[in-house]
């Protein structure tokens, strides 16, 4: 299919995946125009449609707002939380324990080198592709494991608790450490 639309259209024709297609979209829009041409539409829309096109300003609006912008919601770079909040604790006989979310970074900085050193080597597409997915998956697990799919699980067979599982719940950083503290 990419291949016929490719030769009909020849250089109108682009054709991208993953998070890199979604970011160039968004950047393609221009918070005020849409803004302007959602409040003409919604002039004239009833029903459904003009539920439908009040979301849709409300969320134009927010960006419009609040000076961000639309592809700032795609992660290019992915911050690191400090160490304390992961540490690495030594064992009786010269081994360490080490927290879970490091095993997740780790898992994301080998397949980001991987990639790099894939581009440099400028390796086919396929291989690329594959290996961006993969890096992907790796980010996804470290954000939220077990959500897509089958969970990253460690040496013992146990699912690896990602950032979103130490911030949730009665256990979790916010009810266990900051929340209910009598302060003078």
């Amino acid at each position: 299919e990419y291949r016929d639309m490719r030769e009909k259209y020849e250089d109108d024709f682009e054709a991208g995946m993953g998070a890199e297609a979604i970011k160039k979209l968004l950047q393609q829009i221009n918070c005020e125009q849409l803004s302007t041409q959602l409040r003409e539409e919604l002039q004239n829309a009833t029903g459904q449609k003009k539920a439908k096109l009040v979301k849709r300003l409300e969320v134009v609006e927010a960006f419009r707002l609040s000076g961000n912008k639309p592809e700032w919601m795609i992660i290019d770079i992915l911050p690191v939380i400090p160490p304390e909040i992961r540490p690495m604790v030594q064992l009786d006989g010269g081994r360490f324990a080490t927290s879970d979310l490091n095993d997740l970074y780790r898992r994301v900085i080998n397949r980001n080198n991987r990639l790099k050193r894939l581009m440099q080597l400028n390796a086919p597409d396929i291989i690329v592709r594959n290996e961006k997915r993969m890096l992907q998956e790796a980010v996804d697990s470290l954000i939220d494991n077990g959500r897509r799919g089958r969970a990253v699980t460690g040496a013992n067979s146990r699912a690896l608790k990602s950032l979103s599982d130490m911030l949730k719940g009665k256990q979790g950083r916010f009810r266990q450490n900051l929340l209910g503290k009598r302060v003078d």
